[in-house]
């Protein structure tokens, strides 16, 4: 059993998270990474390659690629091929180079904000022209706007970025929606990129996560999946994710993009990824429980108090907070002076919310929320 309440120190490492506020009294709830150790057979596996001592140019390990297969397959019954998958060393980057691979300039990306904020940056960084399509926030459920999504103007070869689960609202999309969602794409001929690097932490015990294209061959074939160990088994800075298009058209527009200016996954990241997907999975499990216990509680404590209000976490470890009722004209900031970090909604597309993290050890949390709770009373 891991101890997720064990609070390590991670100042002096240069982590990114907590370098935000070197020397500041803030505890950092922002950025998706998790203050947990990762778990014990990822670290005796990076120990052991790193004990070899010769650290050179790296392939994908076969085993790998046999590993993701079959989780694909138990996970979300999805059979996938081995030359559908294409490593990367960074879901950003699958993002930007699938921006580049479909369409040409001037081409239409349509987004759904509030979304993660790579996905507003990489329409303008491709020379593409951004559609934006709101989600709608209904009945304290985030949902597509399916409507604007059929009807939007949009150019002849138009890209979709798709997210599920939903960053930063939580929101696993269910079946129906799915459909609903491929059924407007290939009536519009619209190529989908789908970022599920949060399908593994799916907090809610009556949802699944459906990954887009394992619906049916029809979408499969126009849908560019993205997929990572990495925020599952806190391994991002091991920089290590992997595409799956089974297009053989659109992946080989996909390398093509790659070419030249991506780099190889390094070994460590491959290594990890082998010893998370393949040796782990009890320990994601605790993981999820510790989760899940965490996402009551911060949904308990904000949800009470006046001038917040919190839409519930279905998935990730992020909690998505309406701060607009606070009337401050930058509510990160606020909370910052009071001692806590968050993500800014501006940056996801929605000025007056902040994202919090609660993927880290409860005492933190615990503390973190005391500091919220008084800066507002």
């Amino acid at each position: 059993m891991s101890d997720f309440d064990r609070v390590i120190d991670r100042k002096g490492t240069y982590a990114y998270k907590w370098e935000k506020y070197r020397n500041l009294d803030v505890i950092p709830l922002w950025v998706a990474d998790m203050d947990f150790a990762s778990p014990p057979q990822v670290v005796s596996a990076l120990k052991e390659r790193i004990d070899h001592a010769v650290f050179g140019y790296t392939k994908d390990p076969e085993e790998l690629n046999t590993t993701v297969i079959e989780y694909c397959k138990n996970s979300f019954d999805w059979a996938i091929e081995k030359q559908w998958i294409i490593w990367l060393p960074g879901l950003v980057t699958g993002i930007n180079i699938a921006c580049r691979s479909v369409g040409e300039r001037n081409d239409s990306v349509i987004t759904m904000p509030p979304i993660y904020p790579p996905f507003l940056e990489a329409p303008q960084l491709s020379k593409r022209d951004q559609v934006s399509i709101p989600l709608k926030h209904t009945q304290g459920q985030w949902i597509m706007d399916f409507d604007s999504l059929a009807t939007v103007p949009v150019s002849k070869n138009a890209h979709f970025l798709f997210c599920n689960p939903q960053n930063p609202t939580g929101r696993v999309y269910t079946k129906e929606e799915l459909l609903a969602l491929s059924e407007i794409c290939m009536d519009r001929n619209i190529i989908v990129c789908s970022d599920e690097i949060h399908c593994d932490l799916v907090l809610d015990t009556d949802k699944k996560h459906i990954p887009l294209a394992s619906l049916n061959e029809t979408i499969a074939d126009r849908t560019i999946t993205l997929m990572a160990p990495s925020k599952t088994y806190n391994i991002a800075g091991l920089g290590c994710s992997f595409a799956i298009i089974p297009n053989r058209k659109l992946r080989i527009a996909f390398q093509r993009a790659m070419k030249g200016i991506v780099p190889h996954v390094n070994l460590l990241g491959y290594t990890a990824a082998l010893a998370a997907y393949r040796d782990s999975q009890e320990w994601l499990a605790d993981l999820l429980s510790y989760l899940r216990i965490n996402r009551d509680i911060t949904e308990e404590r904000i949800s009470s108090l006046l001038g917040l209000s919190i839409t519930h976490v279905e998935a990730t470890y992020l909690a998505w907070i309406d701060a607009r009722s606070l009337q401050k004209e930058n509510p990160t900031r606020f909370f910052e002076e009071a001692g806590v970090g968050f993500s800014d909604g501006a940056d996801f597309g929605a000025p007056g919310y902040v994202r919090l993290n609660f993927g880290c050890p409860r005492p933190l949390l615990e503390k973190a929320l005391s500091r919220i709770e008084k800066a507002v009373s």
